[in-house]
């Protein structure tokens, strides 16, 4: 007989750790989706998965994973919009909100590069270049929020988490 380890599950509406045979999250009080036989980590085995033939390539993402993708440094966005773009996470609060937050520090990393980094290259000082600081800043808060999504933290950054929370609660 074999048996198939499995990762414990997330909460579908607030990313939180939730064992298998939880009814709903402790977190947020959502209903969770049963999980037939699972116990302490095993399952049955599973019938192989069927070849793509629906509309979504993202339908068998899960939130969690889908919010630290947004985080990813300089290719997140493209992970964020296809978050915001697809259907699976319209009602996805918390995948939503990383996708967000994600774009919004993407576009400070933007702003370094196309601003903060060709005003350094003018000046004729290149002793204290700015922009690779901040461009440091701006790598090691995405790593940072790497570990936070991670772990099911919903943690808001200082201005851009504000903006991503009420982005995400506009439907």
């Amino acid at each position: 007989m074999a048996y198939i380890i499995t990762e414990m599950p997330f909460c579908t509406q607030c990313g939180n750790q939730v064992a298998d045979v939880d009814a709903f999250c402790a977190k947020c009080g959502r209903a969770q989706a049963p999980t037939g036989t699972a116990r302490a980590g095993f399952s049955a085995p599973q019938p192989p998965r069927q070849p793509f033939s629906g509309s979504d390539p993202f339908a068998n993402l899960s939130p969690h994973v889908a919010s630290i993708l947004c985080y990813i440094p300089t290719v997140g966005w493209i992970f964020a919009v296809i978050v915001l773009a697809s259907q699976k996470f319209k009602q996805e609060h918390i995948a939503r909100f990383h996708a967000f937050q994600g774009l919004y520090l993407f576009a400070i990393w933007l702003m370094v590069q196309w601003v903060v980094h060709p005003i350094m290259i003018a000046s004729s000082n290149n002793a204290i270049r700015v922009d690779r600081g901040l461009e440091g800043l701006v790598v090691g808060v995405s790593i940072f929020m790497l570990i936070k999504a991670s772990q099911g933290d919903a943690y808001v950054l200082p201005i851009i988490g504000e903006l991503a929370q009420r982005s995400a609660n506009e439907q």
